[in-house]
């Protein structure tokens, strides 16, 4: 019996698209078109790689109404956000076409050779084991580095969102793509081991949770293969006396509440000094109070549903779990009585540590503040945490640049919102994973780090 891949529209809770789920036949064929097409892509320049990711670039951003819609769509992500991220995907292919041949340039290294260098040479097929939470951004992160370094790259996307997957494939092929250099592959989850073992799969990208992340890891590593992992993240957001408090509640209200909280660096521990604590709650609770939730595909719409039932369901676990072990509800918290798989904005205060919403990863749109005694304390608080993805500080800025080396957290933005960027490494430590994705560092994961030693030895 064919396994059937289902998206749900999370604004309404109805099926709106069944994709039947990678058979035997098609990841043979799958895998063989990408170890095939990876002998003459590997051989291309620099300029034909390049060629190609701004051609898909320019193809996102042309048709990128039709392309956000699917996301809005299928996991319910509001149209103006899932017009930014498309057009942050372009960029990213942009991004590796413009500085991909500097970034893997070959290394001098002075040695007793006549001459000595580290060459960057491509692996293979690389897999892409994706999420539904940035269905477009987390495609492009992962292939861009890997197409423009002369891997292939097969991208197994989330179940949960089929169309969006083939909205991804369908950009490559309308540019021209070889055939292989890009595919999709949309193996049910059961499958995903078996394809990473697949002897053609030469490196694997995995973004998820750290218990799916644990289980790819583990097989990854059983067949000696490179893997990065980005997983979850429980991420602290320090604020301190001398804090910009408006500031500081801005950002960190819209830190809270893009794609209705479902992000992994996020703001999720929201960590206050205790002179300013009630200043800014109260800057905070007035600027979550006035957003706007309703149907994604609404211009005006701020905060759309959670993805699925479940996940909404968890994380109304984590809110009234933490009520009950202590912590005050100021605002949201309930389960609104529509369609769909809406939760609404919520703030909790008094939270500490063991509590569900400090000690779980929140996804959706709840803001967990805890009070601090001072500085020290609150990198505590934040260090207090097996993830270690993200942080942010808003303080003066010397003084945040001095704290920023003392979190445990692979980036750290001072007065500013925690963001992924082309330009910027990005991963984490702990249990959020290990590998970097994006800039100079993303590309070199996938790369066969060359020494060449040419003779006569030099005396």
């Amino acid at each position: 019996m064919t396994t059937m891949l289902t998206a749900i529209d999370p604004s309404t809770g109805e099926p709106i698209r069944e994709v039947p789920a990678a058979g035997p036949v098609e990841i043979e064929t799958t895998l063989d078109h990408a170890e095939s097409a990876f002998g003459d892509w590997r051989r291309t320049g620099f300029a034909e790689r390049a060629e190609l990711l701004r051609a898909v670039g320019a193809e996102l951003r042309r048709g990128v109404e039709d392309y956000a819609y699917v996301m809005t769509e299928e996991m319910g992500k509001p149209i103006t956000e899932a017009r930014g991220e498309v057009v942050k995907a372009a960029w990213a292919a942009e991004h590796y076409a413009e500085h991909g041949e500097r970034y893997l340039a070959a290394d001098v290294v002075e040695s007793d050779a006549t001459s000595s260098y580290v060459q960057y040479l491509p692996l293979g097929p690389v897999l892409g084991v994706l999420p539904w939470n940035a269905p477009f951004w987390l495609a492009f992160r992962f292939c861009a580095p890997a197409l423009m370094a002369g891997n292939t790259a097969v991208m197994k996307h989330d179940p949960h969102v089929p169309g969006c997957a083939a909205a991804i494939a369908g950009a490559f092929r309308a540019v021209g793509a070889p055939d292989g250099v890009f595919a999709s592959l949309p193996v049910a989850t059961p499958d995903v081991a078996g394809v990473i073992r697949d002897r053609r799969i030469r490196a694997v990208s995995f973004t998820g949770s750290d218990r799916a992340g644990a289980a790819v890891a583990s097989v990854a590593a059983s067949e000696i293969k490179p893997a990065v992992l980005e997983l979850g993240g429980s991420d602290p957001s320090i604020v301190l006396a001398d804090a910009d408090i408006e500031a500081a509640a801005e950002t960190l209200a819209l830190s809270r509440i893009i794609n209705a909280g479902q992000s992994c660096i996020a703001a999720k521990r929201i960590i206050v000094e205790r002179s300013v604590h009630d200043e800014f709650v109260e800057a905070l609770r007035s600027r979550l109070a006035a957003l706007r939730m309703g149907d994604p595909r609404h211009d005006d719409t701020q905060v759309g549903p959670i993805a699925r039932a479940d996940l909404r369901d968890a994380l109304h676990r984590q809110v009234t779990e933490t009520v009950t072990a202590g912590a005050t509800c100021l605002l949201g918290g309930s389960v609104p009585d529509v369609p769909g798989f809406y939760y609404p904005p919520t703030l909790l205060t008094g939270v500490r540590p063991g509590m569900a919403a400090c000690a779980e990863e929140t996804f959706g749109p709840v803001a967990a503040v805890m009070t601090a005694v001072d500085a020290e304390h609150a990198v505590d608080l934040a260090n207090a945490t097996q993830y270690g993805l993200a942080a942010s500080v808003w303080t003066e800025t010397a003084r945040g640049e001095a704290m920023a080396r003392e979190l445990e957290a692979g980036q750290v933005s001072v007065n500013g919102i925690v963001k992924t960027d082309p330009r910027l490494p990005s991963g984490g430590i702990k249990r959020s994973g290990y590998g970097r994705e994006l800039g100079r560092a993303g590309i070199h994961e996938f790369v066969n780090a060359q020494q060449v030693w040419v003779g006569p030895k030099r005396d």
